[in-house]
């Protein structure tokens, strides 16, 4: 049984690799499906949701795209905030992920109170998302960084794309810290940032 700390990363992709995931959605999914596919993916690499958190959101509780945002509840959040934290965090949205989630919602083809609906109910479950990216890794032919070189398509999944932004912000963007990644994928802890992360840290 796992503990509420993360493992170590040993999967993740760099920005261009999650590009070309997002441009391959239109091979790897139906057409009506593929605005909320590459949208699910745009989310999910901008913020660092957890598989969990991204499902149980919905539109009006949760997106606000006027502020750029997501209010994440505590509840739905593994371990963070902490007692001394409100009741959500707001997690701030890039401009072009805010973008992706306007023609996505302003064309959805199922009204929705939840953000993901799937085909065949109201809300997309954790394994429809691990397909939708693992599908999406594929169709792009992906070769994933890992601890011993490069992974293979298949072993990409919804926290890969979580550990991206990691990587994302500590080699690509200027600046950042431990403790930014920590802010941004919400650890309780920078302990626990520095154990899962200090690998990737400018390689």
């Amino acid at each position: 049984m796992k503990t509420q700390t993360e493992e170590k990363a040993t999967v993740w992709l760099k920005p261009d690799q999650v590009d070309q995931m997002r441009s391959a959605t239109v091979e790897a999914s139906a057409t009506y499906l593929a605005a909320r596919n590459d949208a699910l993916i745009a989310t999910l690499y901008d913020t660092g949701l957890r598989v969990s958190e991204a499902v149980a959101l919905d539109v009006a509780d949760h997106v606000d795209l006027d502020d750029g945002v997501i209010a994440l509840p505590a509840e739905l959040q593994k371990d963070y905030p902490t007692d001394r934290s409100p009741s959500y965090t707001e997690i701030g949205l890039a401009d072009e992920t805010v973008r992706t989630l306007r023609m996505y919602l302003g064309g959805r083809w199922k009204p929705s109170p939840a953000l993901w609906p799937s085909r065949q109910t109201e809300r997309m479950s954790t394994e429809s998302v691990r397909n939708v990216v693992r599908a999406a890794a594929v169709a792009a032919d992906v070769r994933p960084m890992t601890l011993t070189g490069r992974g293979e398509p298949t072993d990409v999944t919804p926290h890969t794309l979580r550990h991206s932004v990691a990587y994302r912000m500590l080699n690509v963007e200027e600046g950042n810290t431990f403790y930014d990644v920590r802010n941004r994928l919400r650890h309780a802890s920078i302990q626990t940032t520095e154990r899962v992360y200090d690998h990737i840290d400018r390689v």
